[in-house]
């Protein structure tokens, strides 16, 4: 089975981190996170562009660094493809010999068609001929990608490789990457800001901060159970506020716990016990309107009465906010069809009432 990349990561400064990795073939992890959480570090200590204090990598089945013995492998002595934030295109080279500086691996009678195929892979035949100021932002950032790919990388590394492009670029450049790595039998490992992109592209997320990898797993686990507050401020999640957990109810299978002078319950969480401070966070698809000529049994489960605050047409869905007299003011946040919105009479100012889904209630320890 081939072996996919391993990274074990420790320095105390002048950049700290502090990370464990793994990445099989085929998979792509990406690293999100704050400017300075240490993401680009992590891809650079990868690439051989940085040395860590303590660290070992390994990728394909050989070792690149492992300063325990003293090995550091130089970046030309890596096998790595990596897609910089600016491209880095020779300007004085066609797209065709950009990619073709990638090949010199190969014999030279390949080298041509192969940059030709990989050019073509990322939809530039019949551009091969220009230069990189003859080609826009998203046609440069493919020819990028393909001379990373075009000298045969154990592991393609991608620092924010479409934050340069503008958003209608972005999405197109990522739906062909998606595309792409259908066919990649190795590990990407990509840094970025837009978690957006991350849930589109990534198989698993590495939240950092501070250079350390908080939490990792699927997009849709880490967005829906964070580790703690801190990765919820992180990722930018709303509706997360403070409450005390009040009894285990073993009747219901539910977990009750007090947010200011309200009654909450979420599912059973066994590993919290009567007084324990927690946060808690409820994923706005789990926040139900009450509708006025329909009253439903669903009512029943977790009512909270509520102000509109603010209430933001978006296309035909609205995204509305609510004041909830959370005891830290805290606002509850979510969007519904914006016909719904309107039969209901929401606007600001008025008066609603919604429940809160117990099921898809996170319950978190407070950390000191």
């Amino acid at each position: 089975m081939a072996e996919g990349l391993s990274l074990r990561l420790r320095a105390e400064g002048p950049i700290p981190l502090d990370l464990s990795l793994d990445v099989a073939p085929g998979e792509v992890v990406a690293l999100v996170g704050p400017s300075g959480a240490g993401k680009s570090t992590a891809l650079r200590c990868v690439a051989g562009l940085h040395q860590p204090s303590q660290g070992k990598v390994r990728c394909g089945g050989e070792t690149w660094l492992d300063t325990a013995s003293g090995l550091a492998l130089a970046p030309h002595r890596r096998s790595a493809g990596l897609v910089f934030q600016d491209y880095a295109l020779f300007p004085h080279m066609t797209a065709l010999g950009n990619v073709m500086a990638a090949t010199g691996h190969l014999p030279r009678t390949q080298r041509e068609a192969r940059a030709r195929e990989w050019l073509a892979r990322v939809h530039l035949s019949g551009l091969e001929g220009r230069r990189p100021e003859e080609l826009s932002g998203g046609q440069q950032q493919r020819v990028a990608v393909a001379r990373s790919l075009a000298r045969d990388p154990a592991v393609l590394l991608l620092d924010e490789p479409f934050s340069a492009v503008d958003r209608a670029t972005r999405r197109r450049l990522q739906a062909e990457l998606a595309g792409l790595r259908r066919s990649l039998a190795i590990p990407v490992l990509m840094v970025t800001h837009d978690l957006e992109e991350a849930v589109a592209l990534a198989d698993r997320i590495c939240v950092m901060h501070r250079g350390t990898g908080l939490q990792q797993g699927t997009p849709a686990n880490v967005l829906a159970r964070p580790a703690s507050a801190e990765v919820a401020r992180l990722l930018d999640l709303r509706n997360l506020f403070r409450g005390r957990i009040e009894a285990q109810d073993e009747v219901s299978g539910r977990t009750v716990f007090r947010w200011g002078s309200r009654r909450v319950e979420a599912l059973a969480d066994r590993r919290l016990h009567a007084g324990t401070e927690v946060d808690w966070l409820v994923p706005g698809g789990a926040v139900v309107l009450h509708r006025r000529e329909r009253p439903s049994q669903g009512e029943r489960e977790n009512p909270i009465l509520a102000r509109v605050i603010d209430l933001v047409p978006m296309g035909e869905e609205a995204r509305v906010t609510l004041d909830v007299d959370d005891p830290e003011g805290g606002t509850l946040a979510f969007a519904l069809p914006l016909h719904h919105a309107r039969r209901n009479g929401l606007a600001r100012g008025a008066e609603c009432s919604v429940s809160l889904l117990a099921k898809a209630i996170h319950l978190m320890p407070r950390s000191n």
